[in-house]
């Protein structure tokens, strides 16, 4: 990322790719998502007009890849968790770019007594799905498998199949957005999470595939991105970390790494806002 031009020692903010698609079921490319989003970051001035804030200004550091794409799902899953582990023990807020979604539960579980929210199109909470527990289809039922069922929560889901909605914990459906609005979705949020910490896992196929289309299992009737940067802002200072998946540029006409690029902007800027309101006051 062009704007992240501080050390690891001196960074609050740590973005890491992981460039990694093994487990695809429908279409490939996701390996190639941190490298499109660094490119599409080019796209925007580093200075934020909403919060009047330089991102050149704040301490991020771009750590890089790491070197996954070969590794099983498993060894994936431990390399981008021993990584993460560091970061947390650091104290550092991590950023983490896929790759597909199994490569989320190697950095949410690296924390503590968070809640995680999903924002996904899919459920992924397969307990195996094609023989593999660390399949894409199976992420938020890993995360769960640490947290509980009371600790994670998804929204925006338009796919699931039955197993899963037999199975999995709280989900409120992009329909149900749309009848009740994004406040409503907020509040609800809000009564799972309370004043703990909060660990958000944004799949990009949550977002309606008008807005991005660069993914490998798009599905209509998605989130606007205003109702995701809604959700960012009320929540930042609570934020502790953050992923963006399933961004695939090989399916991209660019809008898709430019609106997860912005999103990724996004979340530094506001987690930064509102950490140094909290300082002051």
């Amino acid at each position: 990322m062009y704007f992240a031009n501080s050390s690891y020692e001196d960074s609050r903010y740590v973005i890491f790719g992981a460039p990694f698609d093994s487990t695809c079921t429908f279409r490939k490319g996701t390996r190639y998502g941190p490298s499109g989003i660094r490119e599409a970051s080019h796209n925007f001035e580093s200075f934020m007009l909403e919060y009047e804030l330089d991102l050149l200004d704040i301490d991020i550091c771009d750590y890089g890849d790491l070197d996954v794409t070969h590794l099983s799902p498993s060894e994936m899953v431990e390399r981008i968790n021993g990584f993460s582990k560091r970061l947390v023990a650091d104290g550092k807020f991590p950023l983490l770019l896929g790759g597909e979604h199994s490569v989320s539960p190697g950095c949410a579980v690296a924390f503590d007594d968070v809640t995680v929210l999903g924002i996904d199109a899919h459920a992924d909470f397969y307990d195996d799905f094609d023989d593999d527990r660390n399949n894409h289809a199976c992420a938020m039922r890993r995360i769960a498998d640490k947290f509980g069922k009371d600790r994670v929560m998804w929204i925006g889901i338009r796919q699931m199949g039955r197993a899963e909605y037999e199975a999995a914990p709280k989900v409120i459906n992009s329909f149900k957005i749309f009848e009740n609005g994004i406040d409503w979705t907020i509040s609800e949020i809000e009564k799972m999470v309370g004043n703990g910490r909060l660990y958000i896992s944004l799949d990009i196929d949550g977002i309606d595939p008008a807005y991005a289309p660069g993914t490998g299992t798009p599905v209509p009737f998605g989130l606007r991105p205003i109702d995701v940067k809604r959700i960012i802002d009320h929540f930042a200072s609570r934020l502790v970390g953050f992923d963006i998946v399933e961004v695939s540029p090989p399916l991209d006409n660019g809008v898709t790494a430019v609106l997860a690029a912005n999103i990724l902007m996004e979340v530094i800027a506001a987690v930064h806002l509102r950490a140094s309101e909290e300082k002051k006051g």
